[in-house]
């Protein structure tokens, strides 16, 4: 990845000497092994702290709401159809923003790294030709990188950016023969008691810590419906029924909008599998509606518009 971030340090520095943006938004290398931080610079003598590997995994929309300077980013797929989804919501505009796509092979689980390594305490990282390297005191072992991939990043279907100003290398080659919504068939093919009792089971380790909803870049509301007070639609405790509302309703207000960036998941500190709330919504808006969210600019999400021959079986 050394090409990538040689690329992004001197289009940054160009981008900010000549003016063309006030402000460019990446990541910096992590103090914590595999824990890369966003990373939002201004002075273009410091642009070489700007870094990329394949554990960028925040998404950097969540950056870009409602602000008025001109921006340069990077984006790889998801981040990319996330930019698309903020421009039609309105919440930045396109002219706003020099886009540096990053063609994407995925990123690193750091659960699926410390799980291979028996929770070893590790102090490096590195990647070399489609393997990682994982460094401790008294051990190295190598993975396959497809091995300790991100779930979502191991289904991705787009890992190009579907909207850039430039790239900073040749596009990937897109997976191909992967079953995306193999796991919600199996959900799909069980009872509804058996449903409820998965998802119960799910989030019954849910602190309510709203990690998920703060990394997502979908949620930009003003006052989340959690933090409602007058009406309050949920309670603030770990009751099972207050945070089983939260999710189901987090993920509804997703609908029809989620790249499956991931960084729900990545984020949480329980490890819980929260995309599958999201990932069947996203199989129904392409089932039913043939959608994917931000892979177009000139069309909306379908919840955001009506049509006569919308499918509708659903109402009695």
């Amino acid at each position: 990845m050394k090409e990538y971030t040689e690329k992004i340090r001197e289009t940054a520095k160009s981008l900010l000497k000549e003016g063309k943006v006030d402000i460019f938004i990446g990541y910096r290398k992590g103090t914590v092994p595999m824990m890369n931080e966003p990373f939002a610079v201004s002075d273009p003598d410091k642009t070489d702290l700007l870094y990329w590997d394949s554990n960028c995994g925040m998404n950097l929309c969540n950056y870009l709401t409602k602000r008025t300077d001109r921006i340069g980013i990077i984006a790889n797929g998801c981040n990319s159809r996330n930019i698309v989804t903020h421009i039609i919501e309105n919440q930045i505009k396109r002219e706003q923003l020099y886009i540096l796509g990053i063609p994407c092979t995925g990123m690193i689980d750091p659960r699926a790294v410390r799980r291979a390594v028996k929770y070893r305490e590790i102090t490096d990282v590195e990647e070399s030709n489609g393997r990682v390297i994982v460094k401790g005191d008294g051990f190295e072992e190598t993975f396959e990188k497809k091995d300790v991939l991100q779930k979502n990043c191991a289904e991705c279907l787009h890992r190009n950016p579907v909207i850039y100003d430039e790239l900073v290398a040749e596009k990937v080659p897109e997976q191909e023969g992967i079953e995306t919504f193999r796991d919600v068939k199996k959900i799909e093919a069980m009872g509804s008691d058996e449903r409820w009792g998965f998802f119960t089971r799910m989030i019954s380790s849910c602190i309510r810590c709203y990690a998920c909803r703060n990394a997502c870049p979908l949620c930009y509301c003003t006052t989340c419906f959690v933090d409602e007070a007058q009406p309050q639609w949920v309670g603030k405790s770990n009751d099972p029924t207050d945070t089983m509302t939260f999710h189901i309703l987090r993920a509804f207000h997703c609908a029809g909008r989620c790249t499956d960036c991931g960084a729900c998941e990545r984020a949480c500190p329980m490890g819980i599998n929260v995309r599958q709330f999201t990932k069947k919504l996203n199989k129904d808006a392409l089932e039913l509606f043939s959608w994917e969210a931000g892979m177009r600019e000139d069309r909306r999400p379908p919840m955001d518009v009506y049509k006569v021959d919308d499918y509708n079986d659903f109402i009695r």
